[in-house]
């Protein structure tokens, strides 16, 4: 057994003591949720799962628990589970002993050690192989694991995040994603939401990629008219935070010496190459000109969505929560709710 000392194998330069909070722009009910949560888990050594779509900001979550947490002036340490070949993955993460594989001409220690007293960041989970999977549930319950090519043990004190933009409990079903695995990663469950749920903090996002991008690029901040900015909280934004970054960025290149950002300089979609076109405002339910029972078409669309989450996952309630993205007590509720309406013929798997 061969435990790691204290401060030993640094991964990357200690993070300075700032406030974590910034990381985090916006004001939103949501996004104040997600704060919040932070807050709660940050001091304990809970692996804390990280859900959302591609673009919400996954890793900045993971890099404010870090700074929010003790282990602050240790080593924040991310690796990409997708990005690394799979025979390659192993390696990486528990590292290799010299002559272990074709290419080790020399011994090298993994991200595990490399995050000692730190914070390691899984980033993209599930995409990790199946068969190194109950490798990691290893490192994950004991805090240790051996290098590739060696039989020697070696103990760390790492505080494990993972993220992921896909549903792990589809990945269990399917056979691609050990249960046992999932569970251990699940402790303390974290939902990034997609710009499309936090559209009022669109406004401070544009003056932040801006204030960024004019600090990199050394040139002037511009002004957002209220024209521009109404266009802007009209798109959905699929690519969500990084989207709308990038977005800032090109429209600062395409204005030239202009010193207001137009709708028109905003190109969608998002090629390179495309023209710029205006942004169109998207309608998921047209208003008709008499107006509408707003409480009914809501709960029309709830309903509609309620049946085919269920449906598509044969009734069973946690699945269709997940989907949903919503908390097992609040689908139940909103089962509860429209009872009156559901098929006869549903019956929920327990």
């Amino acid at each position: 057994m061969c435990p790691l000392p204290t401060g030993e194998l640094m991964a990357s330069t200690p993070q300075p003591s700032v406030d974590w909070r910034a990381l985090l722009v916006g004001s939103s009910p949501a996004i104040l949720e997600v704060l919040e949560l932070i807050r709660l888990v940050a001091a304990r050594r809970s692996t804390v799962l990280i859900m959302g779509e591609t673009g919400t900001g996954k890793e900045v979550v993971a890099r404010a628990i870090h700074l929010a947490s003790p282990r602050a002036r240790q080593p924040f340490t991310a690796v990409n589970c997708a990005a690394i070949p799979k025979d390659l993955l192993e390696a990486e993460l528990f590292g290799h002993v010299k002559g272990a594989f074709t290419g080790a001409t020399s011994a090298r220690a993994g991200r595990f050690e490399q995050a000692h007293n730190g914070t390691l960041l899984l980033d993209e989970i599930g995409d990790m192989p199946l068969e190194l999977q109950s490798k990691l549930l290893r490192a994950l319950q004991e805090r240790e694991f051996q290098r590739v090519g060696s039989s020697e043990t070696i103990q760390v004190d790492v505080r494990v995040l993972a993220a992921t933009n896909i549903n792990l409990l589809a990945r269990v079903k399917q056979g691609k994603f050990r249960e046992d695995l999932y569970y251990r990663l699940h402790v303390v469950p974290l939902r990034v939401p997609p710009v499309r749920e936090r559209k009022e903090d669109i406004p401070v996002l544009v003056n932040h990629f801006i204030g960024k991008v004019s600090l990199h690029e050394k040139i002037q901040p511009k002004t957002v008219p209220d024209a521009t900015l109404r266009q802007l909280m009209l798109y959905s934004w699929p690519g969500n935070v990084r989207q709308l970054e990038n977005a800032l960025e090109m429209a600062m290149v395409l204005s030239a010496d202009r010193s207001e950002l137009v709708p028109s300089d905003f190109p969608f979609p998002g090629g390179y190459g495309d023209s710029p076109v205006e942004i169109t405002e998207e309608r998921l339910v047209k208003l008709p000109e008499g107006g509408l029972d707003f409480e009914a078409v809501i709960g029309r669309i709830e309903l509609d969505l309620l049946d085919q989450a269920l449906r598509r996952v044969n009734g069973n309630k946690k699945l269709a929560a997940d989907m949903l993205h919503l908390k097992r007590t609040t689908l139940a509720a909103k089962l509860k709710s429209f009872a009156y309406a559901l098929p006869e013929h549903w019956q929920p798997d327990e």
